[in-house]
């Protein structure tokens, strides 16, 4: 589906020095792969998302989303690539506090280019909300639902247009360890059902367990690391990959 060859992404500090985020990054995805990045706070975990997302680009190196060239197109392009083909769950659930559930799932929809999915949109907005569990909560405001339910909220609103990669940066950060876990249930349940690539950034290494591959990102470069590594980890605490 979509593949980074030799990503490398450099901020330039208030002092003029340059502070390399990623170097030369390596990674290939296909349709219906689960995959976690894991790594301390200020990795680059958040930069490799984003570069992934289409919300920014990389300094050198090469991104192909389905055998296209992203750093080749023009951003108009970019902006409808993004919109229709990912979807992206945060740690904030970033709701809109005076819209209803069903309202904040729509969103996404009011800027398909897709008449169809416009003006099907409370439709599709009401299916998605039902495939989450919140088929009864349609009309419930972002501060009447519990932080797992603003989170689901968040979730349909992501997949409401079926994307073909779901990024998500934290999903678990601010909920508590259960309902953390039937998030990512959640996530991988729909994700399977649509065939889309799920990339899970993370420094949680429980969550990260449960992806296909995993990998860890330190100092900005991207390391594979296989399930028996990370089950060492888990019981040692080793791999720096402990929240920082």
């Amino acid at each position: 589906m979509f593949e980074l060859t030799d990503v490398t992404r450099t901020v330039i500090l208030q002092n003029g020095k340059p502070l390399p985020i990623l170097r030369g990054v390596n990674l290939n995805v296909h349709a219906g792969e689960r995959i976690s990045v894991v790594g301390q706070s200020g990795t680059g975990k958040s930069t490799l998302l984003n570069i992934i997302g289409m919300l920014d680009l990389p300094d050198t190196g090469t991104y192909l989303f389905e055998g296209k060239d992203v750093a080749k197109m023009g951003e108009s392009k970019r902006a409808a690539l993004r919109g229709n083909s990912f979807g992206f769950v945060f740690q904030q659930f970033n709701l809109f506090n005076a819209r209803t559930a069903l309202q904040n799932v729509e969103v996404p929809l009011l800027y398909s280019s897709s008449g169809k999915e416009l003006f099907r949109r409370s439709k599709l907005a009401a299916e998605m909300l039902d495939r989450v569990g919140l088929g009864d909560r349609l009309q419930a405001m972002p501060g009447q639902l519990s932080g797992g339910e603003q989170q689901r909220v968040a979730i349909a609103r992501a997949l409401v247009r079926r994307p073909k990669v779901i990024l998500a940066d934290e999903p678990t950060g601010a909920l508590d360890l259960e309902t953390g876990s039937l998030v990512i249930d959640l996530l991988e349940d729909v994700a399977r059902d649509m065939n889309s690539a799920l990339i899970i950034i993370t420094h949680d290494m429980q969550v990260a367990a449960r992806s296909q591959r995993i990998y860890q990102i330190a100092n900005g470069v991207l390391h594979e690391r296989s399930h028996e590594q990370i089950d060492v980890a888990l019981a040692t605490r080793q791999l720096g990959l402990e929240e920082a």
